[in-house]
């Protein structure tokens, strides 16, 4: 019995299309760059596709599907190519896509695990804050910790995660914390760099910093950041080679801090520096 539908022998681009589950300006696109060998045009100007192209189209979209690459596809045509080295880069791609996708799955586990932007962080941030209350740290606490983790990586976000472990458990510490930001804050453009306020305000921050490194020492939060320096080694190393360099990204961070200020936050790291050469 024989079909009482006859087949065309030709099709038009759109009818094409259609079959191959594409689109005609996809088509189109494969002609430009020699993936789809052009066919002639008819006597009406369009053009008319048969069974090879058909085929081709199909074989297009299935490769397609597995995500070869349109370069990588007309190399297979062209036979110019070795599919072994091509099936080999897309595991790579996949299996990267797939590590990609643990992270951000991880990411929104803790994103919802910690109820805040908290979560966003990454997960050796988050996991060092977990134990504080709901709202125990600030928006701004969380805002430096972001920036800490853009510049010196996860690991120096985690270590800087001590202090804010402390103010949020220390409202004492809290209180003058706060009480230097706001004279520090002070220090405007009407302010002398020379001012005497200047040494004054960076005297106090470097007691109150001390205050803090006795608060973490005794919480033991300095033996928590050693061992996070032992076992963090290996991918410290390879976050050097995927993130901005640390004196570069500094010097894209816009602060509008004032001379004063600037001279107050240089005092503050002389009087450090020379309490940990006293020390050693």
């Amino acid at each position: 019995m024989y079909p009482s539908v006859t087949p065309p022998r030709l099709v038009k681009i759109g009818d094409a299309a259609a079959f191959a589950g594409t689109t005609p300006r996809a088509i189109r696109h494969y002609h430009q760059i020699g993936l789809l060998p052009e066919p002639e045009r008819g006597g009406d100007g369009r053009r008319r596709y048969g069974y090879d192209d058909m085929i081709r189209l199909l074989w297009i979209r299935r490769m397609a599907e597995v995500g070869i690459s349109l370069d990588d596809m007309r190399a297979a045509f062209d036979e110019s190519g070795d599919i072994e080295e091509t099936l080999g880069r897309l595991e790579e791609s996949l299996a990267a896509q797939e590590a990609d996708i643990k992270r951000q799955r991880a990411a929104v586990g803790r994103l919802r695990a910690a109820g805040s932007p908290q979560g966003l962080l990454s997960e050796l941030v988050t996991d060092r804050l977990s134990h504080l209350p709901p709202g125990a740290l600030r928006a701004s606490d969380m805002e430096a910790l972001l920036v800490t983790e853009r510049i010196f990586g996860p690991l120096g976000s985690a270590i800087q995660a001590s202090v804010y472990i402390v103010l949020a458990t220390h409202p004492d510490l809290r209180a003058e914390e706060d009480r230097l930001d706001e004279a520090e804050a002070a220090l405007d453009d009407g302010v002398d760099p020379d001012d005497p306020r200047v040494e004054e305000i960076a005297v106090q921050r470097y007691t109150h910093h001390m205050a803090l490194m006795q608060a973490i020492t005794a919480a033991g939060l300095d033996t928590a950041d050693d061992e996070l320096f032992e076992t963090y080694d290996a991918d410290l190393a390879e976050e050097k080679d995927t993130r901005m360099g640390a004196a570069e990204a500094i010097t894209k961070m816009p602060y509008d801090f004032s001379p004063a200020r600037m001279r107050c936050m240089e005092r503050l790291a002389q009087l450090v520096a020379q309490d940990a050469c006293a020390d050693s």
